[in-house]
């Protein structure tokens, strides 16, 4: 299946997940320099993770293949989640702006696992 073929719902999922990817390469900018290879680079390879296995899964025709890249997307979510909360925690970005990517992770979480559950069904 091509993206072209998906729901708005999952279009607006896709949107989001653009948006978290693009805001984590962007925050890691202001991670000190001795964590490139580090906790910035994990944190990078997590977050494009979720939008990958996502658009992997979608292209995929077994219910049971889909729903296991939906489920690394998910996972991935969840890795660079809490590294975000670590590196705020460690004061490498501010509050503001977690604020506003927590909020767009928790979205991305929410509506990827209604396309979990939807598969189980």
């Amino acid at each position: 299946m091509s993206i072209e073929a998906m729901s708005p719902f999952q279009k607006k999922l896709k949107q989001k997940m653009d948006v978290y990817v693009h805001a984590v390469y962007r925050l890691t900018h202001s991670f000190p320099k001795q964590e490139m290879y580090g906790s910035s680079s994990q944190v990078r390879r997590a977050a494009l993770s979720v939008v990958l296995n996502y658009i992997e899964g979608f292209a995929r025709k077994r219910k049971k293949v889909k729903k296991n890249h939906f489920e690394i997307s998910y996972g991935s979510l969840n890795e660079s989640q809490y590294i975000l909360a670590f590196a705020l925690e460690e004061k490498w970005i501010p509050s503001e702006q977690y604020d506003f990517i927590y909020k767009i992770g928790d979205e991305i979480g929410a509506m990827l696992w209604t396309e979990i559950e939807y598969l189980e069904t």
